[in-house]
C-alpha cells in the first residue's frame, strides 16, 4: 500500500534532490570530450617475437596525456610483411604473420568515443628480418594434413597427421641441414621423422600425430631453419589455412546393387571429425562397355540411377567438407572402384588358359605352313611302296605233255607275268 506524500516530505527531500542533480551535471561535463584536447602518441612501442610466426606489439599511454576521464583508443597500422590496420583499446596486440621478411608497424592514439577529434602522431617500430645468406633458405614448402581414427583414447577419437616437403635453396652448401617446426595454437613441435636426399639433407618431414584440430580455424605456422659450416642458413616460415591443405579421406563401405534397370549406390562418410551433414559427394559411374562416364554431385550418402542391364559398371565416390562447416577445401581422392553388372571380368587363370590355347594354335599353324612350303612332311614320313609280288599280277598256265608209249602224263606249270605291270625301281627305296 503506497503512503501519501505530504508537502512537508517534499520540503525535506528537496536539498537531497538538488545535490543529486548537481553531481549528475558535473559528471556529464567531465565525460564530454574537451574540444581543445590534444591527443599525444603512445610511448615505449616495441615489437618482439612471441612464437613461430607470431609478433607481439606493446605500447603505453602517454603519461602527459590530459583528460583522464576520456576513453582513449589506438589505431594500429602494419606495413610489412603485409599491410593491415585496425583499432583497439588494449595496449598490446598479438599478430599471426610470417616473420622471415621482417615486421614493421605504427600506432597512434585516438579518442574512442569521438572519431572526429584529430588523432595523435604516429610512432613506429620494426622487427628486423633474421640473418642469413641469400638463397640458402628452403623453397617450395608444401604441407598437407590427414585425419585418421585414434584407437588409443576416447577423448580424441581422431588424430591429425602432418606431412611437409621442400626443396633445398639454390645457394645452400652441400653440408646444409634443415630442421622443421610447426605451431598450432599454443602448441609447438619439432619434427623427428625426416626424409633425405642423396646428400643426406632433410627434404621432407612426417608427424604421425599432432596437436592440430581438423575442425579448427586457426592458421598452421610452419618454420624451417638450417645449419651449415660454410654459410648462415636463412630461416623460412609460412602460414597454412587448414581447409586448403587438408586431404579429406574418401568415403568408406561403398555398396552397389542392380535391380532390373535400377542401380542403387550407398556409402558412409569419410573418417573425419566432421559430422555426416558436413560433406558433399561426387559419384562417378563408368560404363565399361560403352566407355561412358556419368558424374553426379550429392549431399546425401545414397544415389539411384537408371541403367541398361547388359553392361558392366565401375563405381567410385569422393567427398569434400561443405562450406557450412568450414571454408571449402580440396576434394578427396576417388574411392577404389567397385564393379557391378554383366560382363564380369574373367579370372586370371581363365585368361591364362585362353592365351595359352591361342598361342598353341598359332604355333601349330606356323609349323603346318613351314611343312607345306619346305615339303618337310614328305621327307619326315615318306610313302611306303607296294609289295613287289602280288598274286593278282600273275596268271598260272598249265601244259599237259605226253612222253612215249607209256603215256606218262607230265604237268608243266609256267608263270607268265601279265604285261602292263611295271617293276618298282630300287630308287623308290
Amino acid at each position: 500500500m503506497a503512503w501519501p506524500l505530504h508537502f512537508s516530505d517534499v520540503i525535506t527531500m528537496a536539498p537531497t534532490l538538488l545535490i543529486l542533480l548537481w553531481a549528475t551535471g558535473i559528471l556529464q561535463v567531465d565525460l564530454l570530450p574537451d574540444k581543445k584536447l590534444v591527443l599525444l602518441p603512445p610511448v615505449n612501442f616495441t615489437i618482439e617475437v612471441a612464437g613461430l610466426s607470431q609478433a607481439l606489439l606493446r605500447w603505453e599511454p602517454n603519461p602527459d596525456q590530459e583528460g583522464r576521464n576520456v576513453k582513449l583508443g589506438y589505431h594500429v597500422k602494419i606495413s610489412a610483411p603485409q599491410e593491415e590496420d585496425y583499432e583497439t583499446r588494449s595496449t598490446e596486440s598479438k599478430r599471426v604473420t610470417i616473420l622471415h621478411k621482417g615486421f614493421s608497424a605504427s600506432v597512434q592514439t585516438i579518442l574512442w568515443t569521438d572519431p572526429s577529434l584529430p588523432a595523435s602522431s604516429w610512432v613506429s617500430a620494426d622487427l628486423e628480418a633474421p640473418a642469413g645468406s641469400p638463397g640458402t633458405s628452403v623453397v617450395n614448402l608444401t604441407c598437407t594434413t590427414n585425419t585418421a581414427a585414434n584407437n588409443y583414447t576416447h577423448l580424441r577419437p581422431y588424430q591429425v597427421s602432418l606431412h611437409c616437403t621442400w626443396l633445398v635453396g639454390k645457394e645452400a652448401p652441400e653440408d646444409t641441414q634443415y630442421f622443421l617446426y610447426y605451431r598450432y595454437g599454443s602448441q609447438t613441435e619439432e619434427c623427428q621423422e625426416y626424409s633425405k636426399d642423396t646428400l643426406k639433407r632433410n627434404i621432407a618431414c612426417w608427424f604421425p600425430r599432432t596437436f592440430i584440430n581438423s575442425k579448427g580455424r586457426d592458421s598452421l605456422a610452419v618454420y624451417v631453419n638450417g645449419s651449415s659450416k660454410h654459410a648462415v642458413i636463412k630461416p623460412f616460415d609460412q602460414l597454412f589455412a587448414l581447409h586448403a591443405i587438408d586431404r579429406v579421406n574418401p568415403p568408406v563401405n561403398i555398396t552397389a546393387q542392380i535391380e532390373g534397370t535400377s542401380l542403387s549406390i550407398q556409402w558412409e562418410k569419410p573418417v573425419s571429425a566432421f559430422p555426416i551433414h558436413c560433406f558433399d559427394y561426387e559419384v562417378k559411374i563408368y560404363n565399361t562397355r560403352k566407355g561412358y562416364v556419368q558424374t553426379e554431385k550429392m549431399t546425401t550418402n545414397a544415389f539411384t540411377s537408371i541403367i541398361d542391364d547388359i553392361s558392366k559398371y565401375s563405381i567410385q565416390v569422393r567427398a569434400a567438407v561443405r562450406s557450412v562447416c568450414r571454408a571449402m577445401g580440396l576434394w578427396s581422392e576417388w574411392s577404389q572402384p567397385i564393379y557391378v553388372g554383366n560382363d564380369e571380368q574373367k579370372p586370371l587363370t581363365e585368361w591364362f588358359l585362353i592365351v595359352l590355347m591361342a598361342t598353341i594354335c598359332f604355333l601349330l599353324l606356323i609349323f603346318s605352313l613351314i611343312c607345306r612350303i619346305c615339303h618337310l612332311w614328305t621327307k619326315l614320313f615318306p610313302p611306303v611302296p607296294a609289295p613287289k609280288s602280288n598274286v593278282k599280277d600273275f596268271f598260272v598256265t598249265t601244259h599237259y605233255e605226253k612222253t612215249g608209249s607209256n603215256e606218262t602224263e607230265i604237268e608243266v606249270i609256267s608263270y607268265v607275268e601279265e604285261p602292263g605291270f611295271e617293276v618298282l625301281e630300287d630308287s623308290v627305296f
